[in-house]
């Protein structure tokens, strides 16, 4: 029984870091309809920033995130304004490429960078002990990912319903034009959208990579993917479909390695991506809309 808590405990552990890199997905599809396959590369770019901010400045770890979570904002916009703002109007396969092609850009300008071995990141001697909760052990990284998770969502959903950049995101979501017409700078606010899901995934990625102490150029693409999946399952558009789903997943595939196989819990996860577009294609959350044609 204490084995099985400490799965669900770790599950809920993976589910968060998940849980922050699908928002990005879902908030970036909700407004422009696009699935941004370079935004598991932002958490990559979120670990090495990380890093370097601890061991080149020599900065705190707590400082390092928010300086980390900050640059990749910027990067996260720049990417919107370089790579996908001249293709708002193209069809959406090109878009598709293109993010595709900042995906493979961002991978492989790392590895030329900082090469391809595999760094380890440093944290705090105070984040690697662990507390007793009878025979449980949890570990201070473990409670520090799922605290800075629930905040960062808590903070998200305000920002969403009660800000002014909250109502016009969800006035682009709508329609672009009426919102357009209404006075919203359309352009900002998804460069907003992406700076917001950039910031989350560079903090997924410094929690990832503080959990599994691997900093490499290629580390975000199964994370990327699995929140992807995340995103599919809970309803991709909508954000408490994101943030379940994420969490939804975490526990599976952590219940998988414990009590089926390792090796089996990639397929087990991938599995579940086909099971939801067969039988339930707009999410747990999602509903389906017709489209007049």
């Amino acid at each position: 029984m204490n084995q099985f808590i400490e799965q669900i405990i770790y599950g809920i552990q993976l589910g968060s870091i998940y849980a922050l890199i699908a928002l990005g997905y879902t908030m970036v599809y909700g407004i422009v309809k696009l699935i941004n396959f370079a935004h598991g590369d932002i958490l990559m770019m979120g670990a090495y920033f990380g890093l370097l901010s601890v061991t080149l400045l020599d900065i705190p770890f707590g400082l390092a995130i928010v300086l980390s979570m900050a640059v990749c904002a910027v990067i996260g916009m720049l990417i919107d304004i370089i790579a996908y703002k001249p293709l708002r109007n193209a069809p959406r396969i090109s878009a598709l490429i293109t993010a595709i092609g900042v995906s493979l850009f961002l991978e492989n300008i790392y590895r030329v960078m900082f090469g391809a071995e595999t760094r380890k990141m440093v944290i705090p001697t105070s984040l690697t002990q662990t507390i007793a909760i009878g025979n449980i052990k949890i570990s201070y990284v473990t409670l520090l990912t799922v605290f800075l998770t629930i905040i960062c969502m808590v903070a998200l959903q305000l920002v969403v319903k009660k800000t002014k950049v909250g109502k016009a995101m969800r006035a682009v979501s709508e329609d672009q034009q009426a919102a357009r017409l209404m006075g919203v700078n359309v352009n900002l606010t998804i460069s907003m959208t992406f700076a917001l899901g950039s910031a989350l995934a560079a903090l997924g990625g410094v929690l990832y990579s503080v959990t599994y102490y691997q900093v490499e150029p290629y580390m975000g693409m199964m994370p990327g993917l699995k929140a992807f999946v995340a995103a599919v399952l809970g309803g991709i558009g909508i954000i408490p479909g994101a943030m379940f789903g994420g969490y939804a997943l975490g526990l599976i595939e952590n219940l998988a390695k414990a009590y089926v196989s390792s090796s089996w819990s990639n397929a087990i996860a991938f599995g579940i991506l086909i099971l939801i577009l067969l039988f339930k294609p707009a999410g747990l959350f999602g509903k389906n809309v017709r489209e007049k044609v």
